[in-house]
């Protein structure tokens, strides 16, 4: 095919492209135009319909108010707790040794039972321990009787001796036979002793009141002094050890130092649900900071009378440092987060809302916080329904609990729907 045939088919499929878009791009307003003269509506019809649609409260334009919940910002005492993670260490843990060898006889206590202080928890065999004790005492009686003949011998003597029956050098022989007696008494009486000690370490005695791990012997093992027998804690009462950031620390010192009562401290559970045990009291606060970390550690003692708190455990610590008279409190699903802080939408005396910034002091409970600027007693905040809000949005005011009403019939949808509906019910019937 020559060039000049391709150019004259290139323009061709221009043509017909062109003429296939003009066509396209006009048939709409022919429709329309011949669509409202067949319906006799003419051009005073159509700005009529224009009109209509751009009049106040015409059905381009919804003034219909907004359900919202909405509660009251109250004053009330508000305690302000400092919060950390904290660790259950029991009072007291003891790892129980045997103070002699032998073969461990009985184990008398059960693994997670408590037990009381002064409890024999095992029983290792005493028949060396209880023939060595036989043995001392037997030694210590005999050197007794030998110190009583030797006293009685220097009494007779020593009558003896002014009449020259008996020599002095004799005498002084008398006198030391009965001073090394006694030296041997008295080290036959701690000989005694020391046997009896070591008798009684067969017996293997609870140290404190406590809770009774797992078992490291059996019976019928021979245990050393270096052999574990069961670690002993004590949970009642408990320790809970926390740390707080360095710039709480004046803060919590006033508070412990000047305090009238102690300082308060509740453990939750790692979801913050519900408390684990009674209200603890601080009791310690540590004597330096960690230099690591910047916090400095303190601890607190509960009660624990259920052993909900349990050694090595986790849970949430609130301290509660002061308590603030007259704080402001709002629902905290009211607390809304913008580009600029935090703010509230507040109701207006004209049913509008408009939106105020608020500075979120610290919260209160689960459901509630406490702020410390932005608002006064008795503003109502939107709780519920933002999503649907902008400022001077109107607004159907609920309480919480309420269900909004429906809307009532504009006259102009009441006309809609007689031109409408109305009349094809009527002609259907």
């Amino acid at each position: 095919m020559s060039r000049f045939w391709k150019i004259a088919l290139i323009v061709i499929a221009v043509l017909v492209v062109g003429g296939v878009a003009f066509r396209l791009l006009h048939k709409p307003e022919a429709q329309t135009a011949a669509g409202s003269h067949r319906h006799g509506g003419g051009q005073g019809s159509g700005d009529n319909d224009a009109k209509g649609q751009n009049q106040p409260g015409g059905p381009g334009q919804d003034n219909t108010p907004v359900p919202v919940t909405v509660e009251p910002t109250v004053s009330q005492s508000v305690p302000v707790y400092l919060t950390a993670l904290g660790t259950v260490t029991a009072l007291n843990t003891v790892t129980v040794n045997p103070q002699v060898a032998g073969q461990m006889w009985t184990i008398n206590f059960q693994e997670g039972k408590a037990v009381k202080k002064g409890d024999v928890i095992a029983q290792i065999d005493p028949r060396t321990f209880q023939a060595a004790y036989d043995q001392a005492v037997a030694k210590q009686k005999q050197d007794e009787a030998s110190l009583s003949t030797a006293v009685s011998t220097l009494d007779r003597n020593q009558k003896l001796v002014a009449n020259g029956y008996v020599a002095a050098l004799d005498m002084d022989t008398f006198r030391n036979n009965v001073a090394q007696l006694k030296a041997t008494v008295i080290a036959d009486e701690a000989a005694a002793r020391s046997a009896k000690v070591q008798l009684d370490f067969t017996k293997i005695i609870s140290p404190i009141d406590g809770v009774a791990g797992i078992r490291n012997v059996d019976p019928g093992n021979v245990v050393t002094t270096t052999t574990s027998i069961v670690t002993l804690t004590q949970i009642q009462p408990i320790y809970v050890i926390f740390n707080l950031p360095e710039q709480n620390l004046e803060a919590v010192r006033n508070a412990f130092q000047n305090g009238a009562d102690k300082l308060q401290v509740i453990a939750l559970d790692r979801s913050d649900a519900h408390p684990l045990d009674t209200t603890g009291f601080l009791q310690t606060i540590d004597n330096q900071i960690d230099t690591t970390t910047g916090t400095f550690k303190l601890r607190a003692q509960f009660n624990n009378p259920q052993s909900s708190l349990w050694p090595g455990q986790f849970v949430n610590v609130q301290l509660r440092v002061r308590t603030v008279s007259g704080g402001l409190v709002i629902p905290a699903q009211a607390v809304q987060r913008g580009p600029d802080g935090d703010f509230v939408y507040k109701l207006q005396p004209d049913q509008t809302v408009a939106m105020a910034p608020v500075t979120v002091a610290g919260e209160v409970g689960d459901s509630h916080v406490m702020v410390s600027n932005g608002l006064n007693v008795g503003d109502q905040v939107v709780t519920e329904g933002q999503f649907r809000l902008k400022p001077g949005s109107k607004v159907q005011a609920l309480k919480p609990g309420e269900v909004p009403q429906a809307p009532a019939a504009s006259d102009a949808d009441k006309k809609k729907w007689k031109q409408g509906g109305g009349r094809r019910g009527s002609s259907n019937s």
